[in-house]
């Protein structure tokens, strides 16, 4: 249930008579992390991948597109072509129509490719577990690479991507625009420990309830903590149906999520769901 204030409606910093002070605003921070853990102690990486080349590509891929689209447009590409080896030497026009779905197919497949080629006369084949040698890879950048260390290495990183920079944004953890200079400041906030599993915390909410342009206030369970609570839809049974994914009763991104997971696995490319 949202939290409430003596009156009935969410307490919230955005009425205090002073600014809030960098103290407060960090436990506010830490306990938001706190209580997400409890919303989605299933959180994960929404991208399907069985080593960490698959996840690479994968996260690649998913610029300017969804999770799901990638998800299902990945079993074909993998089957094709599952090692560095075999996808830097693919016929370009064969990747492309492959990857299609993804949207920016000719760039993308520049990348991937770019990529594999670089695994393989670089760094014998195999996905490198260090952020300085990730971003010298074609079309790998902080976010991408956070996302690798993170999931197929055990590396704690932040992962800043539209949904994460709006949340902190919206949360006053931050008042700047720019990805490396959020990540910067979020560090600051959290312990590193926290890093990756804070970055699917927050991108999980962003997806399912405190979306870009319709939040769910009136249904967000930290309702009580945010300052900008307002900005959505606060009618509880409105913001109900605002709900995405498993949230909102429907199926997930991944084809092939955790066993934890609550959720109804996507549906493949084509299907009905």
């Amino acid at each position: 249930m949202v939290g409430e204030s003596a009156a009935g409606t969410p307490a919230s910093p955005k009425g205090a008579a002073k600014p809030e002070s960098r103290l407060a605003m960090v436990r506010r921070a830490r306990k938001i992390n706190r209580e997400l853990a409890e919303v989605y102690p299933y959180a994960h990486p929404e991208l399907d991948f069985r080593n960490p080349f698959e996840l690479l590509v994968a996260t690649v891929l998913s610029a300017q597109t969804t999770d799901l689209r990638v998800n299902q447009t990945t079993p074909a590409l993998f089957a094709a072509y599952p090692t560095p080896e075999d996808l830097a030497a693919a016929v370009p026009e064969e990747v492309e129509e492959l990857i299609r779905p993804t949207g920016f197919f000719r760039a993308k497949t520049k990348s991937i490719m770019g990529l594999s080629a670089a695994l393989r006369d670089d760094f014998g084949g195999e996905v490198p577990g260090r952020l300085e040698d990730l971003v010298t890879l074609p079309g790998v950048g902080r976010k991408t690479a956070f996302v690798v260390l993170g999931n197929a290495f055990g590396v704690p990183g932040i992962t800043v991507d539209t949904h994460f920079m709006r949340l902190a944004r919206r949360w006053k953890w931050t008042a700047s625009d720019d990805p490396v200079k959020i990540e910067a400041e979020i560090a600051t906030i959290f312990p590193k420990r926290e890093w990756t599993m804070l970055s699917h915390r927050v991108i999980f909410h962003g997806r399912r309830i405190c979306h870009a342009r319709k939040p769910a206030c009136g249904a967000c369970p930290i309702a009580h903590l945010c300052p900008s609570y307002g900005e959505g839809e606060t009618d509880p049974e409105k913001a109900r149906k605002l709900l995405k994914y498993e949230k909102g009763g429907f199926p997930g991104q991944r084809l092939n999520p955790p066993p934890d997971y609550p959720g109804r696995p996507a549906p493949s490319l084509g299907a009905s769901t």
